[in-house]
């Protein structure tokens, strides 16, 4: 997809290509959010929630889509926490602990996208936990089932609509979260199959989520995040609960 690849060049060069350093700073830094979660990524935000002080906003499809985003991330950085509780309870730490790396890296996505909304005057809404924890079986089942969702459907829809409305800062936040969820599904899927296969120690118990774009290493990265191009001694090391 051409869109995609346009991003990708390098996170960097679009924002330097933006007069918004403000943004770029917001992005590059993500500020501390809610945990709380609301509904799931499948339904739309509700336009009422946009700020009235700039109405033109509910014309793009993409506030629609970052507000929908938004929503969905903080539910799954929420959500993410609760399964590694329940990991760690079960017995299965490098499950539990791979579960808070993806929790860090939603509220990233959560973060970068509040922080695209807020430049362009919309108020994100609160949002209120929406989830049920089962077993870590049923936990990676469903995990995978949402980022399978998230990066075959939702982001690359979403994507095509920034794209269309010219929106480039919500390309990089969109493209970042897009990248990173086709990592997590991988690993959910592999953390399955340990489960199933009763290797669960033979995975990772220690992760690295890049600051900047959510991406998450399950051995300790190279000089640069391969996303966002940010430096490794950035990262956020996730080794303990």
């Amino acid at each position: 997809m051409i869109f995609i690849s346009t991003t990708l060049v390098s996170g960097w060069m679009l924002f330097s290509s933006c007069n918004s350093s403000s943004v770029a700073g917001k992005l590059q830094d993500p500020i501390s959010i809610d945990a709380s979660n609301g509904q799931s990524p499948k339904e739309e935000a509700s336009l009422n929630m946009i700020s009235s002080a700039n109405p033109d906003a509910t014309k793009t499809k993409t506030t629609e889509d970052l507000l929908a985003a938004f929503k969905g991330e903080t539910n799954a950085s929420a959500k993410y926490a609760a399964y590694s509780k329940k990991a760690e309870q079960e017995g299965f730490h490098s499950i539990a602990m791979l579960f808070k790396a993806a929790s860090t890296a939603e509220k990233i996505h959560a973060t970068n996208h509040k922080a695209v909304l807020e430049e362009s005057g919309i108020k994100t809404p609160s949002v209120k936990p929406e989830f049920t924890v089962k077993s870590t079986k049923e936990n990676l089942e469903d995990a995978i089932k949402g980022e399978t969702y998230e990066a075959t459907t939702m982001y690359p829809d979403f994507l095509k609509d920034a794209e269309a409305d010219g929106n480039q800062l919500a390309m990089i936040s969109l493209n970042y979260a897009f990248k990173t969820e086709q990592k997590h599904r991988a690993m959910y899927e592999n953390a399955l199959t340990a489960l199933e296969n009763k290797t669960v120690k033979s995975l990772s118990s220690v992760y690295y989520v890049c600051p900047t774009c959510g991406n998450t290493y399950d051995k300790a990265p190279t000089k640069r995040c391969g996303i966002c191009m940010t430096g490794t001694e950035k990262f956020i090391r996730i080794n303990t609960l």
